[in-house]
Formats: structure tokens, C-alpha cells, sequence
């Protein structure tokens, strides 16, 4: 039987400061990136029926009733002239581009750094999350399948002590069993936990197959 997962309150919030204006579909692939989980788009929909939580747009449009606030209005011709010495040209950068190095705090709760300015390209390209470039710095680059957790819980802790690198099966393990503790020690102690149900349940499942 398929065990049906417990929001947290956290995981509730987390809804709750990201549900408006993006799809399901989005608002499920952040919240799975986010917690390391794997749910479904009916599951996330039915926590957003339980709380009232609501978009604001359907069918990706804002919903009926929904009037931008300058719907019908036209720019006043010395108001355009005005503006076209601020426009971008096809394929220009704003002046305000975040210069490469910047950091900043995202609604994922991770410090991202700026890497790149190419245009036109998904963030990851030209953002990374910090604590996953101090380890590839020091490590090497990340497997797939894996992540780096911080042991003491605090996302802004980057001693290369706090981190660890895990798979996404065991990171999972940890969230279901409530592994993850405020102490770097206890947080040890659960992923040495997580990968032994882990190796049972593989072997198990490699005993079935087989």
C-alpha cells in the first residue's frame, strides 16, 4: 500500500508563499525540488483545496474578474517619447543585471550565486545554489541522483563540516522518518539510518526481481 504523505507545517507554508500566480504544475515541481519529495499534482491540488489556497490564474491565464490596472489605457505620446530612452533593444541587457557573484536568498530558502548573464536560458544556467558549489569545489561535481543536505538544518551554515552529500532515495527515507535534526551529530546518525533502509529495501527488491 502506497504510503500517503504528511504535509508539514512548513510544507503548508511553503504553499502557501508560493501558490500565487503559477501553475500546478510548477508550483509541484518547486515544492519536489524544495523538499526533496516526489508527490504528485493531485496530491499538491488537494492541499490547495484543504487550505483555500488558490493561483489566481486558470488555464494559465488570471482568472475571470481579473482586470490589469491599465486595461484600455494608452501611453500619452510624451509619456512614449519619454520611455523609448529606457527600452531594451532586442537582445540587450538592463543596466541593473545582477552582476556575476551576487547572491541572493530565493523563495526555495537557499542562497543562490550568480554564475553566468547568458540570456534567454533557464535560471540554473546562470544561478547555482551555494552550498552545492562549495562542495563541487572541494569534491568535485555532484552525481545525479544525489543531493547535499546542511546537518544542522541552518541553510546559511556552509562549513564544508555541515555538509553532506546523499541520494535522493535516502534524503526521502530521512524526510518520511524525521531524521533530520537541529544537531550535525544526530543528523549523522539518521543518514547512516536511512542508508541501511535503503540498502534493505533495494536488496529486497533486487531478491524480487531476480
Amino acid at each position: 500500500m502506497k504510503q500517503i504523505h504528511k504535509y508539514s507545517k512548513q510544507e503548508i507554508q511553503f504553499l502557501r508563499d508560493n501558490v500565487e500566480g503559477i501553475s500546478l504544475k510548477e508550483l509541484t515541481r518547486r515544492f519536489n525540488q524544495h523538499f526533496n519529495t516526489n508527490l504528485s499534482e493531485n496530491s499538491i491540488a488537494a492541499q490547495k483545496n484543504k487550505h483555500g489556497l488558490k493561483s489566481g490564474i486558470v488555464g494559465g491565464r488570471f482568472e475571470k474578474g481579473h482586470i490589469p490596472a491599465n486595461k484600455g489605457q494608452k501611453m500619452p505620446a510624451d509619456a512614449y517619447e519619454r520611455a523609448k530612452k529606457t527600452m531594451f533593444k532586442p537582445g540587450s541587457k538592463p543596466k541593473n543585471t545582477d552582476p556575476i557573484g551576487t547572491e541572493k536568498k530565493l523563495t526555495d530558502g537557499y542562497i543562490w550565486v550568480k554564475v553566468d548573464n547568458q540570456t534567454n536560458v533557464p535560471k540554473v544556467v546562470n544561478w547555482r545554489q551555494k552550498h552545492r558549489l562549495i562542495w563541487e569545489k572541494k569534491h568535485g561535481p555532484i552525481p545525479e541522483g544525489y543531493v547535499i543536505i546542511f546537518l544542522d538544518g541552518n541553510h546559511e551554515n556552509f562549513d564544508l563540516d555541515n555538509l553532506e552529500m546523499i541520494t535522493k532515495q535516502e534524503n526521502l527515507v530521512m524526510n518520511r522518518n524525521k531524521l533530520f535534526k537541529n544537531d550535525k551529530d544526530l543528523t549523522r546518525i539518521g543518514v547512516q539510518i536511512a542508508r541501511m533502509l535503503c540498502t534493505t529495501y533495494n536488496v529486497k527488491k533486487s531478491v524480487r526481481k531476480g
